[in-house]
């Protein structure tokens, strides 16, 4: 098999599943996800910038009750908005709103995972879209 040429490899991620489990691990899932599935590092790159690692996020939200690690994510959530409309991408994209609002508002079980949905197709158009651009396969 010939080795994998673009920047980013995980553009197709299941973003209603992994908040699914996300949820029913009470955000265990993504304290081993972020880092050994490589998805900070991708972030990190995406946004330009270091985060916190999301270990740290979730230690902090458990004496707020799980509300820093929220806010958190909504913050990367509207920075990777951005992003997706500086690159001409068409939503509908991931938001502050869209995050917080499904997390603490959305039906019980789904609200986490509609939001997680959301959040990762923005990221999966973005992280192909730079693939694309990386390729210099998207006409001028």
């Amino acid at each position: 098999m010939e080795p994998h040429s673009h920047r980013f490899a995980h553009t197709n991620r299941p973003g209603f599943w992994l908040g699914f489990i996300d949820f029913f691990t009470a955000g265990l899932f993504f304290l081993f996800y972020m880092p050994l599935g490589g998805l900070q590092a991708e972030l990190e790159e995406v946004l330009g910038h270091k985060l916190m690692p999301y270990g740290k996020a979730y230690l902090l939200g458990i004496p707020t009750l799980f509300i820093y690690p929220l806010i958190w994510m909504a913050r990367i959530a509207e920075e990777l908005k951005g992003v997706a409309e500086g690159l001409g991408i068409p939503g509908p994209h991931t938001s502050w709103r869209h995050m917080f609002g499904w997390n603490t508002l959305g039906l019980l079980l789904f609200g986490p995972a509609v939001a997680t949905k959301r959040f990762f197709d923005t990221l999966n158009k973005v992280e192909r879209r730079l693939n694309e651009l990386q390729e210099g396969s998207i006409p001028g």
